[in-house]
């Protein structure tokens, strides 16, 4: 019988009551979150994620006026978190980060001033080692109140290992970046519609297809990959055309299968469920499922993938839903707790 219960962490603002990162756990055989608990103290850990053979976790962090990274071990049978050093010799603090398979690098997308930024990562003691590498970034877009300069807010590594894609909503771009020599080179920019303000990447598990979420324009671009290189395929919208109120792009994802891609939308408060068509990989909508609070910053399929787990940073509530995997489609359940402000999730696999 194969493992039933999954240890997840949770970034936070802390802005109000939260304390940091918080760990929980989903019961899949019951279909049941437990109760979250402060793992690690830190301020505004808005972003997390887990490296790759799951015993590093890496969060955003603040330190006064100083921002970059913090590194902790994670405990596999407790889920507790130890930290290991933190680098925040930057002003202001990164809204995303990224570590690559091998856990020698990381990413950091630094909204405010617009850079991307790399850090050098012991991949044996998965301690952060130092920053080495600044892009920053011009430009701007049509949104004056949003667009009124660069402000990256991804950065990812490329399925073939040789690039970082960074995303900037202030200049409507996706940038290519080279990093192996330890420098972020510039190699190739796509540029989105004007006032788009585009934010998350998601890749298809081919390495050939990646999906890009917006968060002006609330909507999906398909994107072809090849060689560092993006192309846009389609376009479309993650909200009913008839929805007129306020609603910005969250998160993105994808099932492990290439199947299906989920997109969250805060103001419609709620996941677009998307079947990718299996000779182009475009994408066409099933639904549109709320996620049963306000303001879904993000979400992410259990490792079984048999469940999705979803944010809602306004409402401090978690949300457990049934995934039907052969449609796609989300089912909420009665299975809900209390996080602080909550934003990114992110599972060990236990694998």
């Amino acid at each position: 019988m194969g493992q039933s219960i999954f240890t997840g962490y949770i970034g936070t603002y802390t802005k109000g009551k939260s304390k940091g990162v918080y760990s929980f756990k989903v019961d899949t055989e019951n279909g049941k979150l437990e109760k979250a608990e402060v793992a690690a103290e830190l301020t505004n850990p808005t972003y997390v994620t887990i490296s790759g053979d799951e015993r590093f976790l890496y969060a955003v962090a603040k330190e006064g006026e100083k921002g970059g990274l913090a590194a902790y071990e994670i405990d596999g049978t407790s889920g507790q978190l130890t930290l290991l050093n933190a680098v925040t010799e930057k002003s202001g603090s990164p809204c995303h980060v990224s570590v690559d398979p091998e856990n020698r690098f990381a990413v950091a997308a630094y909204y405010h001033d617009g850079t991307a930024v790399l850090y050098t990562v012991n991949p044996e003691t998965g301690a952060l080692d130092e920053q080495v590498s600044i892009a920053q970034q011009e430009g701007s877009g049509p949104n004056q109140e949003r667009q009124d300069g660069p402000h990256m807010h991804f950065g990812g590594f490329t399925p073939d290992g040789k690039y970082i894609a960074g995303v900037d909503l202030g200049t409507d771009e996706v940038i290519t970046y080279e990093y192996k020599n330890g420098h972020l080179m510039d190699v190739h920019r796509l540029a989105v519609a004007p006032g788009a303000g585009p934010r998350h990447l998601t890749f298809h598990p081919n390495g050939a297809t990646a999906y890009l979420m917006t968060e002006l324009s609330n909507e999906v671009i398909v994107l072809r990959y090849e060689s560092g290189v993006f192309t846009a395929i389609q376009t479309i919208s993650a909200i009913p055309s008839d929805f007129t109120e306020n609603s910005q792009g969250s998160a993105i994802h994808i099932s492990s299968d290439g199947r299906f891609v989920y997109a969250g939308n805060r103001g419609h408060d709620s996941i677009a469920v998307f079947e990718v068509n299996p000779e182009n990989d475009e994408l066409a909508l099933v639904e549109y499922t709320p996620t049963g609070g306000s303001w879904p910053r993000d979400f992410v399929l259990d490792p079984t993938e048999k469940f999705v787990i979803a944010t809602n940073q306004e409402s401090s509530n978690v949300v457990l839903f049934t995934r039907d995997q052969e449609t796609g489609k989300l089912s909420q359940t009665d299975s809900v707790i209390e996080v602080p402000d909550p934003v990114c999730v992110k599972f060990l696999s236990g694998k």
